[in-house]
């Protein structure tokens, strides 16, 4: 190829992960030695050459890699890559790669591909820890299918429209209408008898030559096809299939307690998170953004509804959190120009921790490289009061204390940054350092990773092993305790209303936030997600193994019960809260949700004897 047709391919490369990280020689180099596939859909797969495994970088078009019993691993679109699993294990293929939508590929030759590894430790291990999130996919798949096995409780509408029987079509289709629906259930006595679509309306009412008089029941669908709210959207998807029809009703007892339509089943699966993060990747404006924001609470009830693991649910949720405020940056950026130095966005509490769930408020910051001088203060102002919004509009409320990038406390330099910690850590003052708790839950989400590990490695070097900053962290986290009494009875608070109930936030998952971060900070270990903090600490011997497994498992039994009962209060269109009352609960539940606390409180008098014996 001559530089006129090697410019786009280069192009692309430059701004496509992991590529953008190489020098230009070496995006050029690569660029010379790939050549180009087509893919049609008619082909129905991929054909690999066994003899010479390749790269494959998606330039064009949409595909899927299924196991050799054809269950879904991942979905690759374009500036994705497959094929690499091959390339790093060594053996052969035994996926099958489906092809979704004609496409353009770039095929990268394993050479080129050992040398790009071999040149860039950045470029290795994004591919290093794609293998291994391919491994764990197709186990995850294998469980669950987001689409196929969740119930049709987390996507179904709770509030059909309904009329009845007596009405006449003039009324139905101006409901319709008014509402934007494409269908109405029909009652008498408060008990289902049809349901009129807008198929009905012009298959039997228009093509027939009746007029807008006519009475509902005479032109409806009697007796319809009905599903039970707990039943699988894969079951109710082979029921809409097999009678050719798009709307069922959601029925119990007798009772009309919703409606499921295939534009539903279609909006849940847009929802899964590979698919919705590569969509806010491609929006190209931040009132597009915002609206594809609107299908995270969809996603959130998929994920619970699939019975996934909590650490499983904080991560995705986060990835999606962490694809939006990279987003509006870059959109920001297009509209304010190139940023006047290098910066980090900073995501600190629940982000930093990756551990996000409903109601997440925004808790970050702005770490620059050096003082900015009056114009760069300006555009850091704009650019942060610009994002703030944006993730407000998407959903993540602005936070409470006022911890966010668009306070100029929170945008400062490495150097200015490094002061703030030096303070909090070399003269700890109790209410100070309550506050500054969240911030050493730190992570980059945007900005070289250099500049965040330069800031980090520097407040971890004052907080190892300095026994008065330890003391008052563990002080802090022993302010609350978890909800056990006398004969391990539940103490029960209100949640702002009448309502009593145990908060599973603050008086669980964050007693255990809390514990494993003074732990982690005495030892200098740069992890912030709670669970991986756990598993580094047993690691280095640093928590009794059996303790630490122990802690591990409250950890997730407590987040687990926090999101299946937020679950159940979106679904049942009540207030979304951490607070669960145990009367909800069965009773082997609750002898679990006891262990759980007596767990963290167990961990807490260890913290207290390891950290403030001197004190």
């Amino acid at each position: 190829m001559n530089a006129s047709e090697l410019q786009p391919i280069e192009q692309f490369l430059q701004t496509h992960a992991p590529f953008d990280i190489l020098t230009p020689e070496l995006i050029a180099q690569c660029a010379r030695e790939i050549n180009i596939g087509y893919y049609s859909k008619a082909q129905a797969f991929v054909e690999f050459d066994s003899v010479n495994p390749k790269l494959y970088l998606v330039r064009s078009g949409a595909f899927e890699v299924r196991d050799p019993h054809g269950v879904l691993v991942d979905r690759v679109a374009e500036g994705e890559c497959f094929g690499f699993s091959t390339l790093l294990s060594g053996e052969k293929v035994v996926n099958k790669v489906a092809i979704l939508e004609d496409g353009l590929v770039y095929h990268i030759p394993q050479t080129i591909f050992s040398t790009l590894r071999a040149s860039s430790r950045q470029f290795d291990t994004f591919f290093t820890r794609a293998f291994a999130q391919r491994l764990r996919n197709e186990q995850k798949f294998k469980a669950k299918d987001l689409t196929t096995t969740s119930r049709i409780t987390s996507m179904m509408s709770s509030n059909p429209i309904c009329l009845e029987a007596n009405a006449i079509v003039k009324q139905a289709a101006k409901l319709m209408r008014d509402n934007r629906v494409s269908s109405v259930l029909v009652q008498r006595n408060k008990q289902l008898v049809g349901i009129l679509t807008d198929r009905d309306l012009r298959n039997r009412v228009l093509a027939e030559g009746l007029d807008g008089e006519t009475l509902v029941e005479k032109v409806m669908t009697h007796h319809p096809k009905t599903v039970l709210p707990n039943a699988l959207v894969f079951e109710t998807m082979l029921m809409m299939s097999e009678h050719n029809i798009h709307h069922l009703p959601v029925v119990e007892d007798g009772q009309t307690k919703g409606m499921i339509t295939s534009t539903d089943i279609l909006r849940s699966q847009s929802s899964q998170p590979l698919l919705l993060i590569g969509e806010i990747d491609r929006q190209d404006t931040i009132e597009k953004l915002i609206h594809v924001s609107k299908q995270i609470p969809l996603l959130l009830q998929n994920l619970i509804s699939a019975d996934a693991r909590a650490e499983e649910i904080g991560r995705i949720l986060t990835s999606v959190t962490d694809a939006l405020t990279r987003r509006l940056i870059v959109l920001n950026q297009q509209l304010l120009g190139k940023p006047p130095m290098a910066f980090c966005w900073l995501a600190f509490g629940s982000q930093g921790r990756q551990d996000q769930v409903a109601c997440s408020d925004q808790d970050n910051g702005i770490l620059l490289a050096h003082e900015p001088d009056e114009y760069a203060a300006a555009y850091f102002e704009k650019l942060s009061h610009a994002v703030c919004k944006g993730l407000d509009q998407c959903g993540y409320v602005y936070c409470p204390g006022d911890i966010m990038a668009q306070n100029p406390k929170w945008r400062v330099s490495l150097s200015q940054w490094q002061k703030l910690f030096e303070k909090w850590i070399v003269s700890p003052d109790p209410k100070a350092l309550m506050h500054a708790s969240i911030f050493f839950d730190m992570r980059a989400v945007f900005g070289p990773q250099s500049l965040f590990d330069e800031l980090q490695d520097s407040v971890l070097s004052r907080t190892k092993d300095n026994d008065i900053f330890l003391a008052g962290m563990a002080g802090n986290s022993l302010q609350q305790s978890p909800p056990l009494g006398f004969f391990r009875k539940f103490v029960l608070e209100r949640d702002g209303t009448e309502v009593k109930g145990m908060d599973l936030k603050h008086k669980g998952s964050a007693l255990i936030n809390d514990i494993a971060r003074v732990y982690a900070l005495s030892a200098g270990i740069k992890e912030v997600n709670t669970a991986k903090r756990i598993r580094a600490l047993i690691d280095r011997n640093i928590m009794n193994r059996k303790d630490a497994l122990n802690l591990a498992d409250a950890h997730e039994f407590i987040a687990h019960m926090r999101l299946a009962n937020q679950g159940y209060q979106a679904t049942n269109n009540l207030s979304v809260s951490n607070f669960l009352k145990p009367q909800d609960l069965s009773s082997l539940l609750r002898h679990q949700l006891r262990d759980a606390f007596k767990v963290v409180h167990d961990a807490q008098s260890g913290l207290k004897l390891k950290f403030m014996r001197s004190f």
